[in-house]
């Protein structure tokens, strides 16, 4: 049967790439807390995965710097996009975002990308973990959920330092308030330094709190975000009761986790040790087409360490594969690529590599 009655949506949708975006609210979220909104300047439906991230490009004291947000609004409000961004003591990016980003600034960001989200991991009975600021993506997810009437059993555990530090907290107590599935638990680890009064959970989350929350948790899909060592703790967690860790899902993007530091060093005192016996025959060749220039590297490095040994810049912000700012033609040969989300599969179809988890299996030519 046609429908007649319904006209076809003409307005251009987001797809993983660079895009120019406009800046065209600042909401002040806590006192060190703020979402920058973002819309185009010809309407663009912003359809995403809740959990999302995308990688913002911009120039900060003259230099080129590229850094992945998470999406904090919900594709189910698809003109305008948001990320939450937290002040860190130091953090160079959230300080320049805060002290100069404002309404009608321009800038151009990358994505959507990235494997945290709830469309990919469907579940009737869901368990939402976050510490501080690692909100964001699981406050996409809320949203999502109470915007499109889903059908889903939802505990959302949040965890805060203080009272004062709780981001979207009217936000996330309307949303509670009003569909009996979804249920809020709030962890302060004290009050603030002015003393407001706190009445919920006080601490640290833990398994005697958490039984108290979800009694139910192994039977939950769990999606979690917050500080390293927050996750790190709540997989300990869950790994000593023996839950199914297929079913637990993490934002992973950010400053590089202690293992895969000491993994990554491991390979690289490795790979220095087989350097010494290795013969140049056995090297492989990288020609960057475009460049014309060309070099040779050992097998195992990647196509973005043989740019940066010709000098060539391939914009990069997560060095893991997983936010796509890296993607780059592959004219001719072959790569083992081990990403974590950053590329499509229509991407790859089309011939593009992320270039800093590609790794060449033989002489290969890349477009740049």
């Amino acid at each position: 049967m046609t429908m007649s009655f319904l006209n076809p949506v003409t307005t251009q949708t987001w797809t993983n790439g660079r895009h120019l975006v406009r800046c065209v609210k600042v909401i002040q979220e806590t006192w060190d807390t703020r979402t920058f909104c973002f819309m185009a300047e010809q309407p663009v439906m912003f359809f995403f995965k809740p959990g999302q991230f995308v990688t913002l490009e911009l120039e900060i004291d003259g230099q080129q710097v590229m850094r992945s947000y998470t999406i904090s609004s919900s594709p189910s409000v698809p003109y305008s996009f948001s990320i939450t961004v937290k002040r860190i003591p130091g953090g160079m990016v959230s300080n320049w975002l805060h002290d100069n980003l404002g309404v009608n600034d321009e800038l151009a960001v990358h994505g959507p990308a990235g494997n945290f989200n709830v469309i990919d991991y469907p579940a009737e009975k869901v368990l939402m973990l976050s510490g501080g600021v690692g909100i964001t993506p699981l406050m996409s997810m809320a949203r999502w959920f109470f915007d499109t009437n889903a059908a889903v059993d939802l505990q959302f555990v949040h965890s805060a330092r203080t009272p004062r530090d709780i981001i979207f907290h009217r936000e996330l107590e309307h949303i509670f308030s009003r569909i009996p599935e979804f249920r809020l638990h709030i962890v302060c680890e004290r009050s603030d330094e002015l003393g407001d009064a706190w009445a919920g959970f006080r601490g640290y989350l833990g398994l005697p709190m958490l039984e108290l929350m979800a009694p139910d948790f192994m039977d939950r899909e769990i999606f979690c975000c917050g500080p390293t060592p927050y996750m790190l703790a709540i997989k300990q967690l869950l790994r000593a009761q023996g839950f199914d860790m297929s079913r637990y899902h993490e934002e992973s993007f950010g400053a590089t986790p202690v293992e895969v530091q000491e993994e990554v060093l491991e390979h690289v005192e490795q790979a220095e040790a087989e350097a010494e016996e290795l013969d140049v025959a056995d090297m492989i060749s990288v020609e960057f087409r475009q460049s014309g220039k060309s070099v040779r590297i050992q097998p195992g490095d990647t196509v973005h360490t043989a740019a940066a040994k010709l000098g060539l810049h391939i914009p990069k912000a997560c060095g893991m594969g997983i936010c796509g700012t890296c993607r780059v033609p592959l004219a001719s040969g072959q790569v083992d690529m081990e990403h974590n989300g950053g590329i499509t599969d229509e991407d790859v179809a089309d011939g593009y590599i992320l270039s800093c988890c590609s790794k060449p299996l033989g002489d290969v030519v890349v477009e740049y």
